[in-house]
């Protein structure tokens, strides 16, 4: 095999790899379903629940995606302003800083006081921690344009918006890319977390409810549907980024 196919084989051998040793130590320990699952009664419960956690599942994720869309149209115009002008990163980045680094399951109540137990807080939770690391990533790559090319650039008649537009932009989307692939995880996190405490569909209402009743197996199972969702978003941002700005990433790709 070449080495570009160990390398897309890779994690799917380190997977497989996890699953052996995790099912080995279940099987020879004899570790109870109540305080660890195996990978056999996680398949079998998810076989046996589809139904039920392909409906919890559909929820989570569309409404992941919606407050992951208004955290892209934040995230964007807020980088870019923060971006364009020195005064507005320094006056806002030590703020969002500060923001970021409060804890978003604290936010849940007040949302639920504020739109009540539903779709509001969960959309809200995801688009409050996923918005902040598309806001940094487009702000440096804007931030981060050389002054050098800047002058030149004015010096042949561009005005500012047109550097920020034509090139600043430009070069700030494989910064653009990789936030959002961080930024779709946090937001599948963010959405289950206000479920735990503030839906009563979703995969966080399902672990709630089946960690209630002491089913570990459908508990995991559900933590393996937002794993994959996750992984599957993650790897369409990749392909598009690959599609859009492989002229980023050519040098780094010859190795």
């Amino acid at each position: 095999m070449t080495r570009k196919s160990l390398e897309a084989w890779s994690p799917w051998v380190l997977l497989v790899l996890i699953l052996l040793v995790w099912q080995g130590i279940c099987s020879a320990f004899n570790v109870s379903e109540f305080i660890f699952p195996s990978p056999a009664r996680i398949w079998e419960q998810l076989l046996e629940y589809k139904a039920v956690i392909a409906g919890h599942a559909w929820r989570t994720f569309w409404v992941t995606m919606a407050g992951f869309a208004i955290a892209i149209v934040v995230g964007v115009l807020l980088g870019f302003l923060i971006g364009s002008s020195r005064m507005a990163y320094t006056a806002f980045y030590p703020l969002m800083t500060g923001f970021n680094a409060l804890p978003k399951a604290a936010f849940v109540p007040v949302l639920v006081v504020w739109f009540g137990i539903g779709i509001g807080p969960a959309i809200l939770t995801a688009f409050l921690i996923s918005f902040f690391p598309i806001t940094v990533n487009i702000a440096t790559g804007l931030a981060t344009l050389e002054p050098e090319l800047e002058d030149v650039l004015r010096v042949l008649g561009a005005s500012r918006w047109d550097v920020l537009t034509k090139v600043g932009l430009p070069r700030s989307m494989p910064y653009f890319f990789g936030s959002l692939k961080v930024a779709i995880t946090l937001a599948f996190v963010g959405t289950t977390v206000s479920e735990m405490q503030a839906s009563n569909e979703g995969i966080g209402y399902l672990l709630v409810s089946a960690g209630s009743a002491m089913q570990m197996g459908l508990a995991f199972a559900g933590l393996v549907v937002v794993g994959a969702m996750a992984m599957a978003m993650y790897e369409f941002f990749s392909w598009i980024e690959k599609h859009t700005t492989a002229w980023a990433h050519r040098g780094s790709q010859s190795h």
